[in-house]
């Protein structure tokens, strides 16, 4: 699933250019004109990353960074600051903030895409600092509550289910067998093989369409894989 990049800037034609720029990369953008609206925003949708304009009307990025930054469930989004300021005593204030990274306007959009991507890694290989995982917008598993919220609305699962998606979710594509899964989650202890089956089962019919991306290897187990 394409990664979801945030726009927020009051630059129609920034955010036009950003926008066409990371399409054509495969990544979703979305797009908001000032904080406020990106904030509002934040309840429908998880960004995987946040490009952010210091300048905006209303609340300026430095405060929508420290909003973002002391908020437990954000904390860990990698933020992309924007600005014409060009001093150093900006940029450290930016940087002290929690800003990840810094571009001075005007800037090369070559150099934006690969700043971008190589934030995404970084906070890849670093894992997931809020305690959040997700799959786009839609998907959110909160790691720290144990909640899973799927287009806003919270998803009951079982502690079995909800361990089995937490390990699908941080290892997409490697195929676990039965055994393996039977192992972590009882220990070894005697319990036939169609009880894992089951817990999938009935964790595929809760996550609706992301129920599909658990795919059945026959005669070994399974995997997590989102087409596309």
């Amino acid at each position: 699933m394409s990664k979801v990049i945030a726009i927020v800037d009051d630059e129609e034609d920034i955010v036009e250019l950003i926008s066409h720029s990371l399409n054509k990369e495969g990544f979703d953008t979305r797009a908001f004109y000032d904080g406020e609206s990106f904030l509002s925003g934040l309840d429908r949708f998880y960004p995987d990353l946040v490009i952010l304009d210091i300048l905006l009307p209303g609340a300026d990025g430095l405060e929508i960074l420290r909003y973002l930054k002391k908020n437990d469930r954000f904390s860990g989004i990698p933020v992309l600051m924007l600005s014409v300021k060009d001093s150093e005593t900006d940029k450290v204030v930016g940087l002290e903030l929690g800003a990840d990274d810094y571009l001075t306007k005007p800037f090369s959009v070559r150099e934006l895409v690969a700043r971008v991507k190589a934030l995404l890694r970084r906070a890849k290989s670093a894992g997931s600092k809020s305690g959040v995982l997700s799959l786009g917008s839609s998907l959110l598993v909160d790691l720290e509550r144990m909640e899973v919220t799927l287009e806003g609305k919270r998803v009951d699962l079982t502690p079995v289910e909800f361990k089995l998606l937490v390990i699908f979710l941080q290892n997409p594509s490697r195929v676990f067998t039965r055994e393996e899964l039977l192992e972590r989650f009882w220990g070894g202890k005697f319990v036939v093989d169609r009880t894992i089956d089951v817990h999938i089962s009935s964790l595929r019919r809760k996550l609706g369409e992301f129920g599909g991306a658990i795919k059945s290897i026959r005669g070994v187990g399974y995997k997590f894989e989102m087409e596309g």
